[in-house]
């Protein structure tokens, strides 16, 4: 039986369309997007997602209207979860995007929004990680640090490019470069890795996205008892280091097991992943 999604506040059945050959996102990707985890009807990283949210459309100018809000997400999120019967685990996708126009002569900055929800089980498959990923670099294009690098934007061209060349070498996900030959994030998840004991993870400004899951354990693993280091990260780093792992706000924590020859252990990785299923449950 089809499902429903949001646009704009109301409920359409899934088919219905609901944008122009003008939409401003179809056109340039002029926009950003959450993918946001349901479980038991409560949205998880829910201050986190909204945070990340609103700062983005005030760094892309949108015209936040008063009723655009997380309280009224959250209303919509929830209501959609149930009208689909997947509020014990989903998967929420919320699309942001600028009203119809031109190219340079906007006449609406104002947020247009839909939001998808799947049940959880439905959310496209990943190689099983129990044993770890394996991964490598994706080669033949490189991300540029600035000031919109960590918007999770709707023109993700690389990453989908990425994310192809992982599937097509057989890996579990492909790392990116930044313009300056180091390590920006991967195709769906930030980095960390450790050494020493110590926990890394590359600083925002070598241009990752900012993702919910990074900034959650940048707040959470110092209380915890875990030493936390932003630090660049070159290949190298990653020959040398004791583990690997990637985060997302869907998948959670993901064991990195191999990176070309290298192999890793995940003792601290998998301490870390039952903290946060301990925040989550």
């Amino acid at each position: 039986m089809p499902g429903y999604f949001v646009h704009n506040g109301q409920l359409f059945r899934e088919g219905k369309a609901v944008i122009s050959p003008d939409n401003r996102s179809f056109r340039y990707g002029d926009g950003l997007f959450e993918t946001i985890r349901i479980l038991n009807g409560n949205i998880l990283l829910k201050a986190l997602h909204f945070e990340r949210l609103l700062r983005g459309m005030k760094l892309l100018q949108f015209d936040i209207p008063e009723f655009f809000t997380p309280a009224q997400l959250e209303e919509d999120i929830i209501s959609l979860c149930k009208k689909n019967r997947i509020e014990k685990a989903a998967v929420i996708r919320l699309v942001v995007f600028r009203s119809d126009g031109g190219i340079y002569d906007l006449e609406d900055m104002r947020p247009n929004y839909i939001i998808q929800g799947m049940a959880f089980q439905q959310y496209p498959a990943v190689p099983d990680d129990d044993g770890g990923l394996a991964i490598d670099i994706y080669p033949d294009a490189a991300k540029a640090c600035n000031i919109f690098s960590e918007v999770k934007s709707n023109n993700f061209l690389l990453y989908v490019m990425g994310a192809m060349y992982a599937r097509q070498k057989g890996l579990g996900d492909c790392l990116i470069l930044n313009q300056h030959g180091r390590i920006a994030d991967a195709t769906v998840a930030n980095v960390f890795w450790v050494k020493n004991h110590v926990i890394y993870t590359p600083p925002l400004a070598e241009g990752g996205v900012a993702g919910v899951t990074r900034k959650f354990l940048l707040q959470k693993l110092p209380g915890a008892g875990y030493t936390v280091n932003e630090k660049p990260l070159t290949a190298d780093d990653i020959l040398s280091a004791d583990e690997l792992f990637l985060t997302n706000a869907v998948r959670g924590i993901r064991i990195v097991g191999k990176f070309r020859d290298q192999s890793y252990s995940a003792i601290i990785t998998k301490e870390i992943r039952r903290l946060l299923m301990d925040e989550w449950t």
